[in-house]
């Protein structure tokens, strides 16, 4: 089996590679060929098959039909510009986040005219997608009205999506990724980016900046559960999903407070107290129409797993980013 990690120097890019290795299959297929690319070149990796690293920006012309040129049978299509980004750029948005999906769908569509090809493509959407006002919690349902310039980025990449797989051009599903927490690395430009960067930065014995009220209610998943539901996703038999090709993830909702008190328990007092309110309007204003909860029935029946804690969240960061150990 041929992949394509298309976003594959992210951290969810990274993590996904390292499962992938790890398991060495997906669905009973043996992997023996990765092409691994992004903007910035992804690292090497120790894999005894053939590994191919590529510096490349899919939603430039022309660039989405040479990684399809050498027909993998899998892609993972991860490559976006966050939030944030999205939101104070409308053209780099609108470029990266739209035109590669659409350069990507149509560089395979392309190269099925040639002669039979058929790939799965699993592609990261997102829950900005939704708007309010919203349904507690937000069924399988609910109608699709996003209030941002990423959100409606990622809905018109779920109907590409669709449409194409309704076409016979590619077999594609779509995760609704919940906002991923706790992030390791550094602080992006995500606005959700705080929902990590209050307990990633005490936890290390570093101060954080709370920008929203601890009220504030936001639907998560760690990392962890991300790579699962993405391989999950590779692995699915696709006609259980119909031409509604894109799920919502399971994931937790929880409280910005909720989560504050699963940080004092898993790691006491000292590291609570290195979090500072400093209250940011625009933040605040963005955050206010962000969905909160989810009844992720679909997803569920077809076996997708989240955490039911955020202790559990917070423990996992533990054991996959800081060995176990907590503290500055």
């Amino acid at each position: 089996m041929h992949i394509l990690i298309i976003g594959a120097a992210g951290m969810v890019g990274r993590k996904l590679t390292s499962a992938l290795l790890k398991a060495g299959q997906v669905g009973g297929k043996a992997i023996d060929k990765l092409t691994l690319t992004d903007v910035i070149e992804p690292a090497k990796v120790d894999f005894p098959g053939e590994v191919t690293t590529i510096a490349s920006d899919v939603s430039a012309p022309g660039v989405a039909a040479k990684l399809i040129a050498s027909r993998p049978d899998l892609v993972f299509h991860l490559a976006a510009i966050v939030s944030g980004e999205a939101e104070a750029d409308f053209d780099k948005g609108y470029r990266i986040n739209m035109d590669g999906m659409r350069f990507l769908l149509e560089a395979i569509r392309q190269e099925g005219l040639k002669s039979p090809y058929l790939p799965r493509l699993v592609f990261t959407s997102s829950i900005a997608v939704f708007g309010a006002p919203f349904n507690e919690p937000i069924d399988d349902e609910f109608l699709s009205a996003p209030l941002t310039s990423y959100g409606t980025q990622k809905a018109i990449c779920e109907l590409l999506l669709n449409d194409y797989s309704r076409k016979g051009f590619v077999d594609g599903i779509g995760i609704r990724l919940p906002t991923i927490t706790i992030r390791p690395g550094k602080p992006n430009a995500a606005a959700s980016g705080f929902f990590s960067n209050i307990l990633r930065e005490p936890l290390v014995g570093q101060e954080a900046v709370l920008p929203v009220s601890k009220d504030v209610r936001h639907w998560f998943a760690s990392p962890r559960a991300a790579i699962g539901f993405l391989i999950h996703a590779a692995e699915l038999d696709t006609t259980q999903l119909g031409w509604r090709r894109t799920l919502s993830a399971p994931g937790l909702s929880t409280t910005v407070g909720e989560e504050i008190e699963a940080l004092r328990r898993v790691a006491g007092d000292k590291a609570v107290n290195l979090i500072r309110d400093v209250p940011d309007q625009k933040i605040s204003s963005m955050v206010a129409g962000w969905p909160r909860n989810f009844a992720a029935k679909r997803a569920e029946a077809l076996g997708f797993r989240a955490e039911k804690t955020f202790d559990e969240i917070i423990r996992i960061h533990i054991e996959d980013e800081l060995g176990g150990k907590i503290g500055g």
